[in-house]
């Protein structure tokens, strides 16, 4: 399949995905790796690839890997987190210049490929297990990244939100792992939940600029082979959901309410209707012009900010507001009769079209950065689907009034959670 110019490749144990762009100076590889998300592998999966990026067999001290960094025109390379729905992943970003543009004949290209396979696959070891220091000091970072969710009320109570409505689901596990298992962690436990990643998870790369996809395909055979592997099995969707609804009141020493509502859509990327659960958020709370910002935020000033977002992997929706402590009964009732509102379809086609519009001009936004571009084609990837942007571009302009009201009916409320502001409570 072609689409945005990508080129998918079987390697051993990898897929390759590679867009010919002569859009960006650099280029961008960036390789993901997805497991299921379980309590029993994720503070190690939130570790390990930060002390991957300490040191490899070649460049063992940090100092040295970032010394060959420069060397390479100043490339540099980074990790992060997510997961979508039930499945935790694990990116690894290297941009580099385009040798194109450089004066002199540097195999860039090839030596950014290499370097990265080297810091995945060669890490820097001592007896058969990673180097104590680097696994001391990243647990130390990777407990204050914990933290800082805490820290962060906002972050804080969209995490409680989620714990409290998935309490025995593992979408309430969060990205970076649990505190409380970070301490146990050791060398050889950590060395050997990343041989179990390497060998079990499903790995993709992206390669995204001006290259030669030949050329790229041959590097990736060369540096990128590992052992061969089954497809894991397509995501488990739970579906029908009715819950029944629950409210969760929580102190703390915040100036400002957060208050935060989830619900159950019963709709999943991969489904039909999907499309049209875009439009529904859209219209509810997605954009400046949606239900919550004008009815809440800028009509009855119930709210600092208010809007919402879905979870497209796990089915979810949820809106996020900041209130004073006072007005907490206001605004649950207010954002309820909005919701009750879309349901009945008391939106306009003037509205439909407006959304459609952001919808569309954000997509097209999002594939303008190379890290954009990836992230749509990795949707597809992850939930083993695939369609091109102009499918999808099309899916959404022919979401009709009726379609936006159906997947409306599906929505359940789940559960409210209020952080309570101890200050100008009334």
């Amino acid at each position: 399949m072609t689409y945005l110019n990508e080129i998918k490749g079987e390697h051993r144990g990898i897929t390759s995905h590679i867009v010919k762009t002569e859009k960006f100076k650099t280029v961008s590889i960036i390789f993901k790796m997805l497991a299921p998300l379980t309590k029993a592998d994720v503070t190690n999966r939130s570790l390990f690839p930060h002390v991957l990026l300490r040191g490899t067999s070649t460049h063992p001290k940090t100092a040295e890997l970032r010394t060959y960094l420069d060397e390479l025109y100043g490339t540099s390379v980074s990790t992060d987190l997510s997961k979508k729905g039930e499945q935790h992943i694990i990116s690894f970003r290297l941009d580099i210049a385009n040798e194109k543009y450089l004066k002199d004949q540097t195999p860039l290209l090839e030596k950014g490929l290499e370097l990265l396979s080297e810091i995945i696959f060669s890490p820097a070891l001592e007896e058969g297990a990673f180097q104590p220091l680097y696994v001391s000091q990243e647990k130390r970072t990777l407990k204050q990244r914990i933290q800082a969710v805490y820290n962060d009320k906002m972050r804080y109570s969209n995490l409680r939100l989620i714990q409290e409505m998935c309490k025995d689901e593992p979408y309430a596990l969060h990205v970076n792992g649990e505190l409380e298992d970070v301490e146990d962690i050791t060398p050889q436990s950590l060395y050997e939940a990343y041989t179990k990643a390497i060998n079990e998870d499903q790995l993709d790369i992206y390669v995204v600029g001006d290259v030669d996809e030949q050329q790229v395909e041959a590097y990736i055979s060369s540096y990128f082979n590992t052992k061969e592997r089954e497809a894991g099995p397509a995501p488990q969707i739970q579906r029908n959901y009715s819950p029944e609804p629950q409210e969760v009141v929580e102190d703390s020493d915040v100036k400002q309410g957060k208050l935060n509502m989830g619900f159950r859509t019963n709709t999943h990327f991969t489904d039909e209707d999907y499309p049209a659960l875009q439009l529904f958020n859209g219209l509810f709370g997605g954009f400046s012009h949606s239900k919550l910002f004008i009815n809440v935020r800028e009509k009855a000033s119930l709210a600092y900010y208010a809007a919402s977002r879905i979870e497209s992997f796990k089915g979810l929706l949820m809106v996020m507001s900041g209130i004073e402590v006072g007005n907490y009964q206001k605004a649950v009732d207010i954002i309820k009769e909005q919701f009750q509102e879309m349901k009945k379809g008391s939106f306009t086609e003037e509205a439909i079209s407006q959304t459609k519009a952001v919808i569309k001009n954000q997509i097209l936004e999002t594939i303008d950065t190379p890290y954009g571009l990836i992230e749509f084609i990795y949707q597809q990837a992850a939930a083993q689907t695939e369609f091109s942007l102009e499918e999808w571009l099309q899916r959404i302009d022919d979401v009709t009034k009726e379609d936006i009201i159906e997947v409306g009916k599906k929505i359940e409320l789940d559960t409210t959670y209020f952080l309570k502001g101890t200050e100008g409570a009334s």
